[in-house]
């Protein structure tokens, strides 16, 4: 059992918790994540789930012009520059001390991130700043967070020890980057050269701070995709979901009902005992059928304490 997380092995069993979930989708830039949350968006409206949404990018310290200029500075004195992946650019501490006083009490303070011009011109500010904070709805019945951080353990903070269900998103690591090539230069506005110097600046964080996570993750969703990605600087396309197959991992496989999980999704097999591989066009389907019980078991647990 790991140690540093080890309370999320199983659902937490402090009443606090039981009261006010934690739902965590952590993953890389261009991973996918969005995607995951309209999937648990969806299944909070069929099953009447009230949630409070924390994006993840809303916790980063800087704007988009005060990175831009730190990261300018650091490399022209022959320095890294920070990355959104580090532990520098973000307000870790305060992500975690969210986590903790939702647990407490369901309250807390959430602020946004403003990633479009469009976006950004409705509230009256600049393209990457951030909106006021302000305090949490009233009587949500869960917390849900999307974003990079949502099982990271630094020497100062662990974010994992909070949540009641972890889920990673993992594409492989060539697929992640046409992903994030594709949304940054069309819908973004970067340049090709741009993403690939942000890919490169981020290296040694997503090593160190992305890629752990996923060791503590309840459950990981990774999309590989059947076509050739091996230059995806030059890729015109993203493969699409039938181009692709999922491989889902299951930490603790006890009381996963695989048999089932074949049965209703078609051309899936299981590839070691605790995974199971679904054809790319079935994840929607795949993450219905295995994450609403969860959250159906979350909420029955909230319950039974309110």
């Amino acid at each position: 059992m790991d140690v540093a997380c080890s309370k999320t092995t199983h659902f937490r069993e402090a009443v606090m918790s039981m009261k006010h979930p934690i739902i965590v989708v952590t993953g890389s830039s261009g991973a996918g994540t969005t995607t995951v949350k309209h999937t648990f968006e969806g299944i909070f409206w069929r099953e009447k789930v009230n949630a409070a949404v924390i994006e993840g990018d809303s916790f980063h310290r800087y704007t988009r012009e005060e990175i831009r200029r730190l990261i300018i500075e650091a490399e022209s004195q022959g320095q890294r520059g920070i990355s959104h992946f580090g532990p520098e650019a973000n307000l870790l501490e305060e992500l975690e001390q969210l986590f903790r006083t939702y647990g407490e009490s369901g309250g807390g303070q959430r602020r946004y991130y403003l990633h479009s011009a469009e976006e950004a011109a409705r509230r009256g500010l600049r393209q990457g700043d951030f909106t006021p904070w302000e305090q949490l709805p009233p009587d949500t019945d869960c917390l849900f967070y999307e974003g990079l951080h949502g099982a990271v353990i630094t020497d100062k903070v662990n974010t994992c020890r909070h949540a009641d269900l972890l889920i990673g998103v993992v594409p492989i690591t060539n697929l992640e980057w046409i992903q994030k090539i594709h949304r940054d230069t069309k819908t973004r506005g970067y340049s090709l050269e741009a993403v690939q110097e942000t890919i490169l600046r981020r290296m040694h964080d997503y090593v160190h701070y992305i890629v752990p996570q996923f060791s503590h993750t309840h459950i990981n969703f990774q999309r590989v995709p059947m076509v050739d990605t091996s230059n995806p600087f030059i890729a015109r396309d993203i493969p699409t979901a039938d181009e692709s197959m999922v491989i889902i991992r299951f930490r603790d496989p006890r009381g996963v009902d695989f048999p089932y999980l074949l049965r209703m999704i078609h051309d899936s097999f299981m590839s070691r005992a605790n995974t199971i591989v679904v054809p790319g066009g079935k994840l929607d389907l795949a993450m219905q059928l295995i994450l609403t019980p969860l959250i159906w078991k979350l909420m029955e647990r909230r319950r039974q304490w309110v």
